[in-house]
């Protein structure tokens, strides 16, 4: 698929917590995406060596940003804290396990680009090549997206990917609470209270097994299912979003 250079500048938010395997080259292949880019990193208390990998990668100018929490706050709480520090008009979260594949960012960019979307989510449904790997992992995604899509009305594919593509005065202007894996039907559920134009778009995704390092749990599939029910009917509702609009160049001459 052939992609043209996108004009607009990604804040690339890497929440890592115990990655020292696979963050750097998580954040080389970032870097081979052709667009205009900063990389804020955001280690969580890592145990295993990933901060000092971090470290080292922030003296040699490989990545823009790095936050250090001083005690592991989650997910959530990791993108807040990159969030602050963002200065792209669009921002998307990429993990440091290497099981979405950054290049599909530029297909996350064209709506927006274009003017027709404030967010893009990237579908690992939608017919692109991924990994076969756990079924009770897949129905127990579909019953969670399928509860969201009932609270929030839309008819998102795949509410749990980790590729959500915000414009990032929308994103800040977002009341984002959830420190650990309940952030992403939260920020679903902001989204649609806000009003947003969302689009979907195929990416590929290759998941790793517990084996290589996964991470969730049957316990977060619990926790996302209450925070889809918290968001959505229990708390405070995000405010109104004001689409941007396309810029016009006037035409020049009589």
């Amino acid at each position: 698929m052939t992609h043209r250079h996108p004009s607009i500048k990604v804040s690339v938010l890497m929440p890592v917590f115990n990655e020292r395997a696979t963050v750097e080259h998580a954040v080389e292949r970032v870097r081979e995406v052709p667009m205009p880019m900063e990389i804020i990193c955001v280690d969580d208390l890592s145990t295993d060596g990933t901060r000092d990998v971090l470290k080292s990668m922030l003296a040699q100018k490989r990545i823009d940003g790095l936050i250090l929490h001083e005690r592991n706050q989650g997910k959530g709480a990791a993108v807040r804290s990159a969030l602050r520090e963002a200065t792209g008009d669009v921002i998307v979260i990429q993990d440091a396990d290497l099981e979405y594949d950054p290049m599909d960012i530029l297909r996350l960019i064209g709506p927006v680009e274009d003017g027709r979307a404030d967010a893009v989510f990237g579908s690992r449904f939608k017919g692109d090549v991924s990994r076969v790997l756990y079924y009770w992992h897949s129905l127990g995604n579909w019953g969670l997206t399928t509860l969201s899509n009932m609270l929030t009305n839309l008819n998102v594919s795949d509410m749990e990917t980790c590729y959500k593509l915000v414009r990032t005065d929308l994103m800040k202007s977002l009341p984002l609470t959830s420190d650990r894996f309940g952030f992403e039907p939260e920020l679903t559920a902001r989204l649609a209270q806000s009003r947003a134009r969302i689009y979907e778009v195929p990416i590929s995704y290759s998941g790793r097994t517990y084996a290589e390092g996964k991470k969730i749990r049957w316990t977060d599939g619990v926790a996302a299912l209450w925070h889809i029910i918290k968001f959505n009917l229990l708390s405070a509702k995000a405010p109104l979003y004001r689409s941007a609009k396309p810029t016009v160049t006037p035409a020049s001459g009589p």
